[in-house]
């Protein structure tokens, strides 16, 4: 009787199994290992051990269970599952946080760029439009110079630019050539800035002088005129001779501004507030005023701040209206509304500009500070004031207090306070 399970053929010197030559049971030896894909994510059944010969479980030996690990590439990565060849199946790698340290770093040097090529377009672009007319260097036996800033701001009669219907609109006539209507010195300094007003009246002497045109030498013979006849002689260069000679300040910057310019930056900024103590009118200049507060266009502005006939001081009265206005107009013109506001701003800018006469060392710089200096005038950091005066000559021209003027020029000599009252 054969001792071999039922099924099985051979005897005890056949191939046991598939033919195997050795004595030992085939699950006895080595299984070649088989690479399996991975499992899908989900719980096997549970296969109980298998039973009898040849399912011992031995080294090597695969029962087909598997047990979650993956063979290759790929692999579970950041919670997800494995899938696919060398890599992940269906995964998204998710978008990094955004780094608005650095956005914001590019966006404010990106406003820096920009602030910084406007400003330097502004800055050529309004330079480009000053009119350095006037050679300071021309002017002989100059006094010595102090501390500050001295500019003397002129305004003149030209009526250059103007259409005969401008001329008539504002009152100005037609009289060849240009005089000065009104001439100030504004000293800007650490103590605040001063305005003295000179009045067109004034009593003063022609000195030595050279001609600007000519280059001929005239020597100075002591006449006596009013001061807009050296203006009318010989021009910006005459008029900073006299002025130095007769004060003995050192004038550093020269600005003139005509007829035609100051109506148009009043009328940029939209007019200016003026508050008009007592009505008055002059049919010379155009003026009918009410008292009050009011805003004055440019045609306005030009006969408030030329009229003298209607007030019983005549030019005097006319050069403290002619500061009060210069100062509220650079008041309200150096405001943010204006500023900040390009609609405004150039406009603005060049109205001024196009009609501004200057010395040829004049930067945008030294103008703008001059222009803030006008301001501070209005907001209580400095004084305002006539040149102090004694009465009038025979020839009715307003004379200087000589004692009075030397010790206010030592003052602004030393940039110290002004203690000096002027008329």
């Amino acid at each position: 009787m054969s001792d071999w399970p039922e099924g099985r053929n051979g005897g005890p010197g056949e191939r046991y199994g598939r033919g195997s030559a050795s004595p030992r049971p085939e699950s006895a030896r080595a299984m070649p290992h088989v690479r399996r894909r991975p499992a899908p994510p989900q719980s096997p059944p549970h296969i109980p051990p298998q039973q009898g010969p040849g399912y011992e479980d031995g080294p090597g030996y695969d029962s087909g269970y598997n047990t979650g690990q993956v063979y290759g590439g790929g692999g579970q990565r950041g919670g997800g599952h494995g899938g696919g060849r060398g890599g992940d199946s269906g995964y998204v790698q998710p978008r990094p946080a955004p780094n608005w340290g650095r956005r914001l770093k590019v966006g404010v040097l990106s406003l820096v760029v920009v602030v910084l090529a406007v400003s330097v377009g502004t800055y050529f672009w309004a330079d480009g439009k000053l009119k350095r007319e006037v050679d300071l260097s021309k002017v002989i036996d100059r006094p010595s110079e102090g501390d500050g800033t001295n500019y003397l701001v002129v305004g003149s009669d030209s009526r250059e630019g103007m259409t005969a219907e401008d001329k008539k609109k504002l009152h100005t006539g037609s009289a060849e050539g240009k005089r000065t209507d009104s001439m100030m010195i504004l000293h800007d300094g650490s103590n605040g800035p001063t305005l003295i007003s000179l009045p067109r009246d004034s009593n003063v002497e022609i000195p030595s002088f050279v001609g600007s045109e000519s280059g001929k030498k005239f020597a100075g013979t002591g006449r006596q005129v009013k001061l807009n006849a050296a203006y009318a002689e010989d021009g910006p260069e005459l008029l900073v001779r006299t002025v130095e000679f007769n004060t003995g300040l050192h004038i550093d910057h020269y600005v003139e501004i005509g007829f035609g310019g100051f109506a148009k930056i009043v009328d940029a900024i939209g007019g200016v507030e003026m508050d008009i103590p007592k009505a008055f009118k002059d049919k010379n200049s155009g003026a009918d005023f009410q008292a009050g507060k009011q805003t004055l266009n440019g045609e306005q502005s030009l006969a408030f701040v030329r009229t003298r006939y209607a007030f019983a001081g005549s030019d005097l009265d006319r050069t403290k209206n002619q500061q009060k206005f210069l100062a509220a107009l650079a008041s309200q013109t150096a405001t943010p509304s204006t500023i900040l506001n390009p609609f405004k701003l150039y406009p603005t800018m060049g109205a001024g500009l196009d009609t501004l006469i200057v010395d040829k060392d004049m930067s945008l710089w030294s103008l703008g500070n001059m222009f803030f200096a006008m301001k501070g005038v209005t907001g209580g950091e400095g004084t305002s004031m006539n040149i102090p005066l004694t009465g009038q000559s025979v020839n009715g021209n307003l004379v200087w207090d000589k004692a009075k003027v030397k010790q206010l020029v030592e003052q602004l000599k030393n940039d110290e306070k002004v203690t000096v009252k002027g008329s």
